[in-house]
C-alpha cells in the first residue's frame, strides 16, 4: 500500500471532500464572503492533489456550503 492509500487520499469519496471544502469555508467565513471565498480556493489550490481536486470537480456542488461552492466554482473555471 502507498503512502497515500495510507493516508487515506485514494480512498476519499465525494461525502469526505465536501465535508472537508465546507470546514475550510467555514474557517475563513468569519473573513467576509468574498475573503473567504478567494482564501478557501487558494488553500484548495495549495494543499489538495489534483485527485482531490478533481473529485470536488466532479462531486453535487449543491452539497456545498455557498463560500465552499463560489470557491470550487472559481477554480473550476481557471482549470
Amino acid at each position: 500500500s502507498t503512502s497515500l492509500e495510507a493516508n487515506g487520499i485514494l480512498s476519499m469519496d465525494d461525502t469526505k471532500l465536501t465535508r472537508m471544502a465546507n470546514q475550510i469555508a467555514a474557517n475563513f467565513a468569519a473573513a467576509g464572503e468574498t475573503q473567504a471565498v478567494a482564501a478557501t480556493a487558494e488553500h484548495i489550490t495549495k494543499f489538495w492533489d489534483p485527485r482531490m481536486k478533481a473529485g470536488i470537480f466532479a462531486s453535487d456542488l449543491s452539497a456545498l456550503s455557498p463560500i465552499a461552492r463560489a470557491a470550487v466554482e472559481s477554480l473550476q473555471e481557471q482549470a
